[in-house]
């Protein structure tokens, strides 16, 4: 496994080796474009974030579209990433992305490798955050999401707070000026 991240231009290849579509490709390019935006917020503020690392990890957060649109896209994204030789940063990145993350009592019940799937560094955390605020390639607002998440799951979803806690603790650090209520 190598140290080095891949050029922006390499990332954007490894999506359509992989066979993501465009939608996905469009989608990992504006999940980018907010993650690198918050990124630098946290930066102004003093934190020591990797931007690159970020920017990167943005990017190649869905590389498991390629083969499934459920929730085990993680899974297999961070295997394709792991099989590329891809530093364990990125692998983590993708892994740990989906919705707030996974428990490892979730993982066990999913039927995957037995892990916590939770973001866990700053940078983790920014590319899941911007992820939730990027439906297609457009910024929704964290209510939208909610809903969204609240439908397919279930309003008493454990994931749902988690989105909530990490939407949370993101916009009180960065000083999110668009933060909107949970109210739908």
């Amino acid at each position: 496994m190598s140290d080095r991240l891949p050029s922006r231009q390499r990332a954007l290849r490894i999506l359509e080796e992989a066979g993501c579509s465009r939608d996905v490709v469009n989608h990992c390019k504006a999940v980018a474009r907010l993650a690198v935006k918050t990124a630098e917020a946290f930066q102004s503020r003093g934190f020591n974030v990797d931007i690159g690392l970020v920017e990167i990890g943005a990017l190649l957060h869905d590389v498991g579209r390629s083969q499934s649109h459920e929730v085990d896209h993680v899974v297999i994204g961070s295997n394709i990433a792991q099989s590329l030789g891809l530093p364990a940063q990125l692998v983590s990145m993708i892994k740990r992305h989906a919705g707030g993350g996974k428990t490892p009592e979730e993982a066990k019940q999913l039927g995957w490798p037995v892990k916590s799937y939770l973001p866990q560094t700053l940078e983790e955390k920014i590319v899941s955050y911007a992820d939730k605020l990027i439906e297609g390639t457009r910024r929704v607002p964290i209510r939208r999401t909610i809903r969204t998440f609240s439908k397919k799951l279930g309003e008493s979803h454990q994931a749902i707070e988690r989105v909530k806690r990490l939407y949370e603790e993101m916009s009180q650090l960065i000083g999110d000026h668009h933060a909107r209520s949970y109210a739908t």
